[in-house]
């Protein structure tokens, strides 16, 4: 048994519980919400989980049996600020993988900037090194924070590594659906 076979998480409205990150729980987790009847399972992957005892098909999509009260903001990340960025440095508008891309202060923290959405945005290491303590160079987009939406209309264009068939369903369910 191996970690590559994670359960998305949906709350009890089948929504998932969270997007920003995917909330997801590993699959020894998963058998034990189910074993605790915390959880529906909702789809299943092929592969088995074995007790001396017992044989279970390792849950792909499970749902919470009580509805939790999802937060509607969005968590200050990497992933997030680069995602709202579209992965490009602000400076140069060149495109890079989020290992390639550093937070970079509009007003440096030196300067009295603060650490948050409206002050932070994604920059390759030369436009960074350029700027450095400088308040002369702007960024091509203002930084703001993104509203969840946003960013889940941006995340299609950035999948997860792994996306199991079973989770489309759940995961773009008001995406427009092809005939």
């Amino acid at each position: 048994m191996t970690e590559a076979h994670p359960a998305l998480v949906l709350n009890a409205d089948f929504r998932p519980l969270s997007v920003f990150p995917l909330s997801l729980l590993s699959w020894q987790d998963a058998l034990k919400a189910v074993v605790r009847e915390a959880v529906n399972v909702v789809a299943e992957y092929d592969a088995v989980a074995r007790s001396p005892s017992r044989q279970m098909r390792l849950p792909s999509v499970v749902a919470l049996r009580t509805y939790q009260k999802v937060e509607r903001h969005v968590p200050f990340t990497r992933y997030n600020l680069f995602l709202r960025d579209d992965f490009t440095c602000q400076y140069c508008g060149q495109g890079f993988a989020s290992r390639d891309l550093q937070f970079e202060h509009v007003v440096p923290r030196s300067r009295g900037g603060r650490t948050c959405w409206e002050n932070i945005v994604a920059a390759c290491d030369a436009c960074n090194t350029v700027k450095a303590d400088r308040l002369d160079m702007r960024p091509r987009r203002a930084p703001r924070k993104p509203l969840a939406w946003e960013l889940l209309a941006k995340s299609r264009a950035y999948p997860p590594r792994f996306l199991h068939q079973s989770w489309v369903d759940y995961l773009y369910w008001d995406s427009e659906l092809q005939g």
